[in-house]
């Protein structure tokens, strides 16, 4: 079923249809409850998750999906013993989460697993990030029991390139019995995952909504002030007839000409919040309708569009603007407004000690957040994002100078969003925003229940489109393209559960080869549902005097032989000779058997005869799948073979049926073939990769298994795991001469040794290999783990203390699994490792981007 939301009725027109058709109990007392109502696409997801379904919601940024994640753990805390996940894509938005649910349910229903936080695990609610529950399911965790519903938040992330293909995983191996309620921004192709969704897990309902139920108006703001982008009597923003505003056009033609026409003018100085004059004048010439970020603020302020959140997709540029609005003169909060920031910020902050507070740039921040304005990025120290978040809900931060990684869902919502360029640095070259992205940032303008509208703001610049903005605003969807490939430990842990043919079968169920070939993942789910119906004969027909598949397997060979030599009776006499003798040898070989005696052989003959023919058709899909061009099956063949080669999978060989000749095979039901079938398993090293997680997970593996770090120290060990989980952001070169000195190095040399020797490997069979180590990190972590001081550590790291923490926790994450599966002295330093990097800035940050 696929909904799609009425659009055309007022709120209240839409709350009351949504209430008078709710016909599901359970539903009905959720909308009692509500404290907005509900709308039609909320109540129709509710009543399907009621009827036991799953369910895709697509619906724009701040519209209300999260309610249907919310009624379905309702739904689950109102059984007994009902268990439900909520998994989210980042550690941010995780610990939020968990506090809301634990608000709404109290601490001990209220679980969180994020990694590095461990709370309450065995909770009937237990949010986590999507890592977590990856690892769970190939781990058969205990803590999948009585798991009614996972909730899969921000489900578009599915398309991240690094670590999209993890949505893939959980979607394809959660057991059918469990819904999935899963939450996406407005993707253009919901109806296309909806189906795949529908094929790997069935039963699944596709709610799409385009309505937002706080609508958008959208400006340009030019050194004259703000102006509408779309004509105003021009229809609406997303409908056919809406057109470019006029004014703008004539203003980018004028600014063209070198001579721009402001339309009068406009007060030459800017106002403060309190009505005060700043004393900035606007600058001076002529040709520019650029405003100036104060001038931007000013009219934000006396039109009423604060709190705002301006996007500037640098970091750097995030700080620079606040130093930028304190130089002028901004300050947007009252004096008691001011010590009330001051308390909360010396309140969260109180563990940190002063030198630390220092060298974190405390006092210049405090600074900004007196007046009411700061950044949020990555490469703060996420306790200090924290306080940001918190300050801008109270709405005493109201300018929030923020990265795009702030518009992926945390409840950071605004009036207005401010745009100041549309055009963002994607590691490369400058590139256009795309329409998705411009939906989900500007989807943080206008809050639920406090503003009847939001509003989206386009700072002018030289060079600005008023037709190429209008065409990003109008357009509010984007496609969501499949990420997913196999790796190292994705194919052990499949194999180890599976085996290698149906694990190629489970992976022809991706979304990656469903977009590429609908077909196929019909077929690979039925050959599945042939599976589980075959285990179900076999146990039927499992019989006390031995196998009897064997059994079945021979008298079915005695009737093809039979058949034939009813059939062959016109050939010559030396081919019936042969043929009386198989049937002659075969029917011995019948008598002979353990089964041949027993007194339920003929019922157990029944369900064999159901089994042979089930297989036969399972052996032909599976013929007609891998006639296909299967690009995820064959990159999975690729991993197998590098594992096989390595030592991590090993062959092993079973005999199986024997064959009829050609002449037989005619008949409507096929014999096995007769051969040495080989098949792979685990390898002793192989258990060991199942437990490495990581992008270079089998290098990892490779260092373990030649016991390389044997000897190290603390300091050296953190060191050599930074290196293996560092992802510097530019490209970077690292002498030996700054590297640490003693073991480090050689244990380094021996690594990088392992690196070449796996990427000949994947070469050879045409992956395109691994990573090399990075050492950026090298010294700045080799120091943090021998104690050195933190101002210390970030000049060496020469990054971000957000950037350090994030990188640290990775670091963190890697050395505890190296605890668990390495050597035992190998695996006591490592332990010494975690203990030594949990301090300070690192310990005292709960929350950090995964």
């Amino acid at each position: 079923m696929t909904v799609h939301d009425d659009q055309e009725l007022s709120p209240a027109e839409r709350y009351a249809r949504a209430a008078q058709g709710a016909k599901h109990p359970r539903t009905r007392e959720f909308i009692t409850m509500s404290e907005f109502g509900l709308d039609p696409f909320q109540v129709a997801a509710c009543e399907s998750v009621e009827d036991g379904n799953s369910v895709l919601v697509a619906a724009p940024t701040g519209a209300g999906k999260t309610v249907v994640a919310e009624f379905a753990i309702f739904l689950a805390m109102s059984g007994a013993t009902d268990k439900v996940f909520y998994t989210a894509p980042i550690k941010a938005l995780s610990n939020q989460k968990f506090n809301e649910l634990v608000a709404e349910y109290g601490p001990e229903n209220v679980g969180l697993l994020t990694g590095d936080t461990n709370v309450n695990a065995t909770a009937r609610i237990v949010v986590m990030t999507t890592e977590v529950l990856r690892n769970m399911l190939y781990a058969d965790s205990t803590l999948l029991r009585n798991l009614s519903c996972v909730v899969m938040d921000e489900v578009h992330y599915l398309a991240d390139r690094f670590r999209g293909a993890v949505w893939e995983e959980i979607i394809i191996h959660l057991p059918a019995s469990v819904a999935m309620v899963s939450l996406s921004a407005t993707v253009s192709n919901a109806e296309e995952f909806g189906d795949w969704l529908q094929a790997v897990r069935g039963n699944t309902d596709v709610i799409v909504s385009e309505h937002r139920p706080v609508p958008l108006d959208q400006h340009v703001v030019t050194r004259s002030g703000l102006t509408e982008l779309f004509d105003p009597v021009g229809g609406d923003a997303t409908s056919a007839d809406a057109r470019v505003n006029p004014e703008l056009v004539r203003l980018a033609q004028s600014e063209a000409r070198g001579r721009p026409n402001q339309g009068g003018g406009r007060n030459q100085r800017g106002r403060n919040q309190r009505g005060r004059e700043q004393g900035t004048r606007r600058h001076d010439y002529k040709t520019s309708l650029s405003p100036r970020r104060s001038e931007v603020v000013a009219d934000l302020w006396d039109a009423r569009l604060l709190p705002a959140i301006f996007f500037i997709f640098s970091r750097v540029g995030c700080d620079q603007a606040v130093q930028q609005l304190l130089r002028d003169g901004i300050s947007l909060t009252t004096q008691q407004e001011a010590d009330e920031i001051r308390e909360i910020v010396e309140e969260r902050t109180k563990d940190i000690p002063d030198a630390d507070l220092a060298v974190l740039g405390y006092w210049e921040w405090l600074s900004g957040l007196e007046r009411g304005i700061a950044a949020h990025h990555a490469g703060m120290l996420p306790a200090f994002k924290e306080i940001v978040e918190e300050l801008f809900k109270k709405r005493l931060v109201l300018i929030v100078f923020a990265t795009e990684t702030l518009a992926l869902g945390i409840n950071m919502p605004a009036r207005s969003v401010v745009l100041e360029k549309l055009e963002k640095f994607n590691g490369e070259a400058r590139v256009p925003i795309t329409p998705g992205e411009y939906t989900q940032l500007t989807g943080r303008a206008g809050r639920r229940g406090i503003d009847v509208e939001g509003h989206s703001v386009l700072v002018w610049h030289d060079g600005f489109d008023p037709h190429a903005a209008a065409a990003l605003a109008s357009r509010r969807s984007y496609p969501m393209n499949s990420s997913f490939r196999p790796t190292y430990n994705m194919a052990v842990n499949l194999i180890d559960r599976y085996g290698r043919e149906r694990t190629r079968e489970i992976l022809e169920s991706s979304f990656a080869q469903f977009q590429a070939d609908r077909a196929v993942v019909s077929m690979a789910r039925t050959v599945r549902q042939y599976e589980d119906s075959l285990e179900g004969y076999e146990t039927s027909m499992a019989c006390d005097r031995g196998d009897f598949i064997s059994y079945a397997r021979i008298r079915e060979e005695l009737g093809r032989w039979e058949r034939l030599s009813v059939r062959g009776t016109a050939t010559p006499a030396g081919d019936q000779a042969e043929r009386a003798a198989q049937i002659n040898r075969l029917r011995a070989e019948m008598k002979q058997h353990p089964c041949h005696s027993c007194k339920d052989r003929e019922l157990h003959a029944r369900w064999a005869e159901r089994w042979v023919k089930l297989n036969a058709k399972k052996q032909d899909l599976s013929r007609q799948i891998a006639s296909r061009t299967g690009a995820v099956a064959t990159v999975f063949d690729r991993v197998t073979d590098v594992l096989t080669e390595l030592g991590y999978l090993e062959v092993s060989t079973a005999v199986a049926e024997t064959s009829l000749p050609d002449a037989a095979l005619d008949d409507t039901t096929s014999a096995q073939p007769s051969s040495q079938e080989s098949s792979v398993v685990l390898g002793e090293w192989g258990r060991t990769l199942k437990r490495i997680y990581g992008e270079r997970d089998l290098l990892i593996a490779e260092c373990l298994r030649n016991d390389y770090w044997k000897g190290i120290d603390v300091p050296a060990m953190a060191a050599l795991c930074a290196a293996l989980v560092y992802e510097p952001r530019r490209e970077e070169s690292v002498g030996e001469n700054y590297l640490p000195k003693g073991p480090f190095r050689e244990a380094l040399r021996l690594t990088t040794e392992a690196w070449a020797r796996l990427d000949d490997v994947e070469r050879r069979h045409k992956l395109p290999g691994t990573d090399q180590p990075a050492l950026g990190l090298c010294n700045a972590m080799y120091a943090w783990a021998r104690g050195d001081n933190l101002s210390l550590v970030l000049r060496e790291a020469d990054m971000a203390a957000g950037d350090f923490v994030r990188s640290t926790k990775q670091t963190v994450d890697l050395l505890e699994q190296v605890a668990i599966v390495a050597p035992a002295a190998t695996a006591k330093v490592a332990r010494k490792a975690v203990e030594a990097l949990r301090t300070g800035i690192v310990a005292y940050s709960s929350v950090v981007e995964a």
